[in-house]
């Protein structure tokens, strides 16, 4: 039998995103509650909270830990962007980034959005599909702070080149009519880190979200749509997606880039206009 979902409600605990509140939990058919503690909540697993610092997922329970958000300014993401290793990073060799060169990036899988952020930010035009609607508020809502919070005009282009769909990957794979550059896939698999922090929202979104069970279809579809190559991000000892050999292989500590090379990039191109701002919707 298939698991349970989770039982999920959005609880505002922040005036200011009351409309915002009332949207997100008319469009995922849950609860609203307000000016609540999600920690004394015990008939739910998960709240999509709204407060004062944004929008989170947050597990409910007295020993629950904290909040999950998609951060592109502040924290982990925020310190890549600043001092992450340019174009010398290994995601950028697997995507085929150079100087002159920056392809148009489709990502099936954003997650939170961090490595389809640091492509934009190398000069990439970036999409980001997610297909589960509590992750892509996740995304909406700190795509939007970022463009708030961004006072450098450097940043605000970076955010310019990122396009955010709420659509199952497959699906829009499928319904393309431009192909892009390079497809990038980080499919949902199983815990494959030990620090709390990672466990943690792994967690959480395992739970939310599931496993990518159709991950070998994706790969499959996308090799017959990509221009130019598909790149998979994988735990570093995991099986090769679809049993496909890749062109080469990127490793890591912990993860590899499986290169599906279909033909040469292009020597040069000009750095990409701005992507869509608004994010679009299923």
């Amino acid at each position: 039998m298939p698991p349970e979902s989770p039982r999920l409600a959005v609880v505002c605990n922040d005036v200011r995103s009351e409309v915002r509140a009332a949207h997100a939990a008319q469009r995922l058919q849950c609860a609203l509650l307000c000016d609540v503690d999600p920690k004394r909540l015990q008939d739910l697993d998960f709240v999509l909270l709204y407060d004062e610092q944004g929008l989170s997922i947050q597990e409910t329970g007295a020993k629950a830990p904290g909040p999950v958000r998609a951060e592109f300014i502040t924290g982990a993401v925020g310190h890549r962007y600043r001092f992450g290793g340019g174009k010398g990073q290994q995601i950028a060799k697997a995507v085929g980034v150079k100087a002159g060169v920056y392809p148009h990036v489709l990502d099936l899988t954003a997650g939170l959005g961090r490595d389809g952020f640091v492509l934009a930010s190398l000069g990439c035009r970036v999409t980001l599909v997610e297909r589960s609607l509590p992750v892509w508020l996740l995304l909406e809502d700190g795509l939007q702070r970022a463009r708030q919070m961004a006072e450098e005009s450097e940043l605000q282009r970076v955010l310019e080149r990122i396009e955010l769909i709420a659509m199952d990957g497959l699906q829009y794979l499928n319904g393309l009519v431009e192909p892009p550059d390079v497809v990038y896939l980080d499919p949902m698999f199983p815990e494959r880190h030990k620090s709390a922090e990672v466990k943690k929202e792994m967690r959480a979104f395992h739970q939310l979200v599931g496993r990518d069970d159709d991950a070998d279809d994706l790969l499959l579809s996308a090799l017959g749509q990509a221009r130019y190559r598909v790149v998979v991000k994988r735990p570093r000892k995991a099986p090769l997606l679809a049993q496909r050999e890749p062109s080469y292989q990127l490793s890591g500590k912990t993860t590899r880039f499986d290169v599906y090379a279909l033909r040469k990039l292009p020597g040069q191109w000009p750095e990409p206009a701005a992507s869509k701002t608004a994010c679009a919707t299923e």
